[in-house]
C-alpha cells in the first residue's frame, strides 16, 4: 500500500477523470435499475461486463498496453475478476433490483471499512482505537440504513444484504488489485478483471439467456444497459483505477463520498424515491465512521 500511496500525482486529468467516474459511478445504481426492469439480472451482468471487458481490451491493445502480462499476474486478474467484479456485480444487480437505488448508494458508502478490515486480516494495515471505533462506526450506519428502509416500497431485507455482499466483494476488488496496478497500466488491470468478471457471470447465466423474450426488450433498457456498460463499466471502472494508482486509496476516499451524493440525488431526481430521516440519520453515523476510520 505505502507503494501505491507514495506514488502521488497532482495531474488535474486524473482529477478530472475521478469527477467524470464519481458521475458515472453514482449514477449507476439508476441505470442498473431501469435495465434489470427488463433484462433479467444475470444475464445483463454477464452482457454488461463481456463486452465492457472487451472494449476496454482493444482499447488498451490500441495504446500498446495490454500485453505483458505473465502467467502468474494472469491468474491473479482471473481471481480478482471473479470475485471483484463477477460475484459484487451479480450481488449488486440483483440486490438493487429488489431494493431502492437511494439505499443502494449509501450502503456503497462503506465500501473503505470493509477494505480496512480486509487490510487488517491480511497484515496489510494496523488496526487503531480510533480506526475501529470507525469501522463500528460505519457498520452501525448500514444497519440504521437498512432498519430505517424495512417496510418501505422497493425495499426488502434480502436486497439490503446482496447489496452489502457486493460492497463486501467490492473492497476485495480495490485491496487485490493495488499489486496488479504496480505491475501493469489501470486500464490493463481493469480490461482483463471486467473480461474474466464477464465470463464468470456469463456461465451462471447460460440458463437464464434462452428464457429472456429479447425482442421485447424496449428501448429505455437498451440505453440504460449501454449507459451501464460502455460509460460505467469500460470508462469508469479505468478512470477509477487509475486514480488509486496515481493519487492513493486514502485520497481517493473523498470521492467515495461523492458517489454516495451522487447516487442519491439521482435515486430521488430521476426515480422519485423518497429520504426518510433514517437514511439521513445512518448517510451521516456511516459517512462518518468511514471517515474516522481511514483518518
Amino acid at each position: 500500500m505505502r507503494g501505491v500511496e507514495g506514488k502521488k500525482q497532482k495531474s488535474p486529468w486524473v482529477e478530472v477523470s475521478l469527477l467524470l467516474a464519481v458521475l458515472l459511478l453514482g449514477t449507476n445504481p439508476v441505470a442498473v435499475k431501469a435495465a434489470v426492469l427488463e433484462i433479467p439480472p444475470l444475464p445483463f451482468v454477464a452482457l454488461r461486463f463481456t463486452v465492457a471487458g472487451l472494449l476496454a481490451l482493444g482499447v488498451a491493445g490500441l495504446l500498446g498496453v495490454a500485453g505483458g502480462v505473465g502467467r502468474r499476474d494472469l491468474l491473479s486478474m482471473i481471481g480478482v475478476g471473479v470475485v471483484g467484479v463477477g460475484l459484487n456485480n451479480t450481488f449488486f444487480t440483483l440486490g438493487v433490483s429488489q431494493t431502492t437505488a437511494s439505499t443502494t448508494a449509501l450502503i456503497y458508502a462503506a465500501v473503505p471499512v470493509w477494505g480496512m478490515i480486509l487490510g487488517s486480516v491480511l497484515g496489510l494495515e494496523r488496526p487503531t482505537r480510533r480506526g475501529i471505533l470507525g469501522v463500528a462506526l460505519a457498520i452501525f450506519g448500514v444497519a440504521v440504513i437498512v432498519y430505517g428502509g424495512l417496510g418501505s416500497e422497493g425495499t426488502s431485507l434480502t436486497g439490503d444484504f446482496l447489496v452489502v455482499g457486493a460492497t463486501v466483494c467490492w473492497s476485495s476488488y480495490a485491496v487485490f488489485s493495488l499489486p496488479l496496478l504496480r505491475r501493469h497500466p489501470p486500464l490493463t488491470v481493469a480490461a482483463y478483471t471486467m473480461l474474466f468478471g464477464g465470463l464468470f457471470a456469463a456461465v451462471l447465466a447460460v440458463p437464464l439467456f434462452g428464457r429472456v423474450e429479447w425482442a421485447d426488450v424496449g428501448g429505455g433498457a437498451w440505453v440504460a444497459a449501454l449507459y451501464s456498460t460502455v460509460l460505467v463499466a469500460a470508462f469508469g471502472f479505468a478512470a477509477w483505477q487509475r486514480g488509486i494508482s496515481s493519487i492513493g486509496a486514502n485520497r481517493v476516499l473523498v470521492y467515495q463520498y461523492l458517489i454516495t451524493l451522487t447516487g442519491v440525488i439521482a435515486s430521488v431526481l430521476f426515480l422519485g424515491e423518497g429520504f426518510g430521516i433514517e437514511k439521513v440519520i445512518g448517510g451521516v453515523i456511516l459517512l462518518g465512521g468511514v471517515y474516522l476510520a481511514r483518518s
